[in-house]
C-alpha cells in the first residue's frame, strides 16, 4: 500500500481506462467523502456504483449513479441507473455485468498489518476481489475515526494500492423523536419475539422501536444486515446471548454505537452474499424478521421502494429475510409500518398497489392498530384481518368497499 497526497489520487483517477470508467464506492455512513470529491472534480465522465448514496452526492452530467439501494442523495437524479435486485444477489453483478475498474473504500488506519471497512462491509468484498482479477485499482481512504470491526471486511494492507489519510467523525443518521404510534408500533412487534429468538432489522425508526421493547428477554441472537443503537442497548440490558456472536454488514448509528462496535469480538461483520442467503438466515430457530414498508395493499403485498411512482429506496434486504424467516423453525417475517400518512392524509393500507411490489407473504402486518396475523389465512381472511386489525379507523370502510369490489369481502 502506498499513501499518497490527493494530487496523486487525482492522477490515479485520471488514468482510469475507457471514456466512463466504473467505480464501486462505499455508501451509507462510510462514504469516503475526500475521495468521491477527488473523483467528481477530477473526472468529466464516469459510473459509480454505491449504495444508498447520501446528501452530498455529485449529481451533474456525466456522473452516473449505479445502486441497487436509493439514498436521499440520488432520488431526484434524472441520469440514476437503478438496479432492482434482492441485495443478496447484488455481488453477482460484479462479475457479470457491471465489472469494475476501481474500488474506493473508507477503511480504519491499519492494525497488525491489515485495516477493516468498519461500519460498512456489505458488497465490497466482492467488488474487491473482482477490481483484483481483473487488475484494478484499490484506493482506500483511511480515517483514524473509522472502528476496527471483525470478519469480512478486514484487508490486508498489501491488499490495497493507495491510499491517503484523513481524520473525520463519521457521520450519522438523523435522530427522530420517538413518538406514541411509533413506541406502540414497537411495542406490538416485541410481543412476537420470545427468548432465544434470532432478530433481523430493516432501516427505519419502527425497527429500532421493537428493540426498545425486547431489554426483558434473554438469550436473543442477531443475524441481521443492518445493527444499530438498538442492538447495543440490548447487549447493555443483558438480553443478548453472549455465546452468539452478533451478525451484520454493515452499521448505522450514534458516536457511541461507532464506538462501542470498535474492535469488538462479540460483532462479526459478514460480506452480504453470507449474511442475507435466506439459506443461512433460514438456519436460525424462531428468526424475527422486522421490515418496514411505505404501503401494504389487500393481497399482503408490500411496496417499500416508490413514492409517487418514483423510486425512493429499493428491494435492499428484505425479499432476503422474509424468505429466510419464513423458512425458519417457528420463525415469522414481521412489517411493521404507521396505518396513516399524515403528510398526504391518507391509508397506508390501500386497495391495490400502484408501485412494483418488493415482498409478500409476511406473517404479520403491524400497525399502531394491532397485529394482523397472516400467515396460513386465506385471502380473503387477509384482506379482513389487514382492514379490522391494521387499518386505521378512518380508511376501513373505503378499503371494506374495495374488498367486495375486488372479491375478497361479501357485502
Amino acid at each position: 500500500m502506498n499513501i499518497v497526497n490527493q494530487t496523486e489520487i487525482a492522477a490515479l483517477l485520471e488514468s482510469l481506462p475507457g471514456v466512463e470508467p466504473r467505480l464501486v464506492v462505499s455508501g451509507n455512513f462510510a462514504t469516503p467523502w475526500e475521495l468521491v470529491r477527488i473523483l467528481d472534480e477530477t473526472r468529466s465522465r464516469c459510473r459509480a456504483f454505491v449504495m444508498n448514496p447520501q446528501r452530498g452526492w455529485p449529481v451533474r452530467d456525466g456522473f452516473v449513479t449505479e445502486s441497487p439501494f436509493v439514498g436521499p442523495g440520488v432520488r431526484h437524479d434524472p441520469s440514476l441507473d437503478y438496479l432492482p435486485m434482492r441485495l443478496s444477489l447484488v455481488p453477482r453483478l460484479f462479475a457479470f455485468n457491471r465489472p469494475p475498474d476501481a474500488v474506493l473504500i473508507h477503511t480504519s488506519t491499519p492494525r497488525n498489518g491489515k485495516v477493516s471497512l468498519g461500519i460498512e462491509v456489505n458488497i465490497l468484498p466482492a467488488a474487491i476481489e473482482e477490481v483484483r482479477r481483473r487488475g484494478g485499482l484499490i484506493i482506500a481512504q483511511m480515517n483514524d475515526h473509522m472502528p476496527y470491526t471483525r470478519g469480512d471486511g478486514e484487508l490486508s494492507v498489501e491488499t490495497i494500492d493507495y491510499a491517503i489519510e484523513v481524520s473525520s467523525p463519521l457521520p450519522s443518521p438523523n435522530d427522530r423523536a420517538m413518538d406514541d404510534e411509533a413506541n406502540l408500533i414497537g411495542e406490538h412487534v416485541a410481543s412476537l419475539a420470545s427468548d432465544y429468538s434470532t432478530l433481523q432489522m430493516g432501516i427505519g425508526q419502527l425497527p429500532d422501536a421493537a428493540l426498545s421493547h425486547m431489554k426483558h428477554f434473554r438469550n436473543l441472537g442477531i443475524w441481521s444486515e443492518l445493527v444499530s443503537d438498538g442492538v447495543m442497548h440490548l447487549e447493555a440490558a443483558g438480553a443478548l446471548d453472549r455465546s452468539r456472536q452478533i451478525v451484520a454488514t454493515f452499521l448505522f448509528g450514534t458516536p457511541e454505537l461507532y464506538e462501542w462496535v470498535n474492535d469488538n469480538p462479540r460483532l462479526t461483520m459478514l460480506r452480504t452474499e453470507t449474511a442475507n442467503d435466506p439459506s443461512r438466515i433460514a438456519e436460525h430457530p424462531s428468526m424475527l424478521s422486522i421490515n418496514t414498508a411505505i404501503q401494504v395493499d389487500l393481497y399482503a403485498q408490500a411496496n417499500a421502494s416508490y413514492v409517487r411512482g418514483a423510486i425512493y429506496s429499493g428491494f435492499g434486504g428484505q425479499p432476503d429475510f422474509v424468505s429466510g424467516a419464513l423458512h425458519s423453525a417457528d420463525g415469522q417475517a414481521v412489517l411493521a409500518l404507521r396505518s396513516w400518512h399524515e403528510k398526504s392524509d391518507s391509508s397506508n393500507i390501500v386497495p391495490l398497489l400502484e408501485s412494483p411490489v418488493c415482498s409478500f407473504q409476511h406473517s404479520v402486518v403491524v400497525t399502531e392498530h394491532g397485529l394482523a396475523r397472516l400467515f396460513g389465512r386465506s385471502q380473503r381472511a387477509q384482506a379482513r384481518l389487514l382492514i379490522d386489525e391494521a387499518a386505521h379507523p378512518r380508511a376501513r370502510d373505503e378499503l371494506h368497499e374495495a374488498a367486495i369490489n375486488y372479491g375478497l369481502a361479501s357485502t
